[in-house]
């Protein structure tokens, strides 16, 4: 049986050089992004994250599939940051292989916007035990992405009405009025995705982390 302690040691190196990793994404992509305004509000939510994500280790380590999503979604912010969500290179090639009528890079990170915060709601009720397994488990989880992503919306308006035209590559619309809901559409398509494939390998890695 491997113990608690022995489980963190070892995958402590990769946790350190993917901060590492992280800290440096983000000290290059604030050096010239496309505008400093946008950027800075797009990556905060790593600034704030990483921090915690940090202090909380030896009281609460999240399991290791938790940390590499974590990884992932905030390479996708602070990609979306220095270009703007709008101008995202990789979303040209998407949208030219798909023949959209837009960059649909948003669209990935809202994605992970319902994915990454269904992974960490789900491990938090299984390791707290403060719902059941089941259906209304998977239900809160959902309900939590939802208000997650709705908060993020009204977040969002709040900066168009204080920056008006300037909050337009934050808001990243491209001219698509309906934005907003299909944003929080991607986030539920994100969080039944998360609850539809990782339940299984997360629970396993749970269990592992609290042997």
């Amino acid at each position: 049986m491997v113990s608690f302690s022995r489980f963190t040691s070892t995958r402590s190196p990769y946790l350190v050089l993917a901060l590492l990793l992280l800290i440096f994404f983000l000290f290059i992509s604030g050096l010239h992004p496309f505008e400093r305004g946008t950027w800075l509000m797009e990556v905060l939510p790593v600034m704030l994250v990483l921090p915690l994500l940090y202090f909380s280790y030896r009281t609460f380590p999240l399991s290791s599939l938790l940390y590499f999503f974590i990884f992932l979604h905030a390479c996708v912010l602070i990609i979306g940051g220095a270009y703007t969500y709008a101008r995202v290179p990789l979303g040209f090639s998407i949208q030219e292989y798909l023949e959209l009528n837009r960059n649909p890079y948003d669209k990935i990170g809202h994605f992970m916007q319902g994915f990454v915060p269904a992974l960490a709601a789900r491990e938090i009720f299984i390791r707290r035990k403060w719902v059941k397994p089941g259906w209304v488990q998977a239900f809160l989880v959902i309900c939590v992405v939802l208000a997650v992503s709705a908060s993020y919306e009204l977040i969002e308006w709040a900066a168009a009405m204080a920056l008006g035209q300037g909050a337009e590559d934050f808001l990243g619309t491209q001219g698509d009025i309906w934005d907003t809901q299909e944003d929080m559409l991607w986030a539920l398509i994100g969080a039944i995705c998360c609850l539809l494939f990782l339940s299984h390998w997360q629970d396993r890695q749970i269990q592992h982390l609290l042997k």
